[in-house]
């Protein structure tokens, strides 16, 4: 049984009516999407911008209520839970989000913001820690000073503030903040566009490790087909909305079926780098 089902998902947007468009006009940003993505995999979500590939990720997540459709997560309907069903699954389902500089709060020190997941949920669960211990100040820093060893990065940054360091650092603590409650799921939304390209095959380099070490299910979402390529293990292609190819990564880039597929893989030439390495 597939870790995540999700089925015939759709996300219609209205648009207000303008001077010449009395009615307005319907948006389909995802129509109609379905897919299985199994414990432990990576599946790589490809396709230009404005194709629905983010808007995909975040209904999967509830971030974005759908029109339609359904999801399901470890068999537990999705749609359906309640507020206190969705905070108690959304401690296995996270985000990486795209962009390192405006995901992480300016006011909060790197410590605070690695561990507030860990509060927020202690507080929802009547101040217990993910151990069933109480939180305390010293238990959330070390918390935090763990998760920031997983992801290379000294303690000593516990103490600072997001302006203090690199796109690709604040990067790491956005992956650090997900992973602190342990997911069994992450969906990455295009975590390393914002990234020159050394600094971001680092970042998918760590991501597969911490894969392998956490024991993590990955819904990757990348323009970039090369990237999408070296981190997954299954590939859907995305085109207005749409599903238009999904297979194994080998097959979908040494054979692919879609006219589309073919366009992406021809306008996006293979890195200097080598993200597997």
């Amino acid at each position: 049984m597939p870790l995540l089902e999700i089925r015939d998902l759709v996300k219609v947007y209205h648009s207000d009516a303008g001077v010449l468009d009395a009615g307005g006009r319907e948006v389909r940003a995802v129509n109609g999407v379905s897919l299985d993505i199994h414990a432990g995999e990576t599946l790589g979500l490809v396709g230009e911008s404005g194709c629905g590939k983010t808007t995909l990720g975040r209904m999967v997540l509830r971030l974005i209520e759908p029109t339609s459709g359904s999801v399901r997560f470890n068999d537990q309907d999705v749609m359906a839970a309640s507020a206190g069903e969705m905070r108690r699954l959304r401690r296995d389902m996270q985000i990486i989000f795209q962009d390192p500089f405006a995901s992480l709060n300016p006011r909060m020190k790197v410590g605070a913001i690695i561990s507030e997941p860990l509060t927020i949920h202690a507080a929802s669960n009547g101040g217990n820690g993910t151990s069933g211990g109480r939180l305390t100040r010293s238990g959330l820093r070390d918390a935090a000073a763990a998760m920031l060893r997983a992801v290379d990065l000294d303690e000593a940054a516990l103490d600072r503030y997001p302006h203090e360091f690199s796109g690709g650092q604040r990067q790491r603590i956005g992956i650090a903040r997900a992973l602190i409650l342990r997911p069994k799921f992450v969906v990455c939304d295009e975590p390393v566009s914002a990234l020159d390209v050394s600094v971001g095959a680092q970042v998918v380099n760590l991501l597969k490790r911490l894969q392998q070490e956490f024991g993590l299910t990955y819904l990757f979402i990348s323009h970039s087909m090369p990237v999408v390529r070296y981190s997954s293990d299954r590939i859907a292609v995305m085109r207005r909305g749409e599903i238009v190819e999904l297979g194994e990564t080998e097959q979908i880039v040494s054979a692919p079926r879609h006219e589309y597929t073919k366009t992406l893989l021809a306008a996006t030439p293979e890195p200097e780098y080598q993200l597997g390495g």
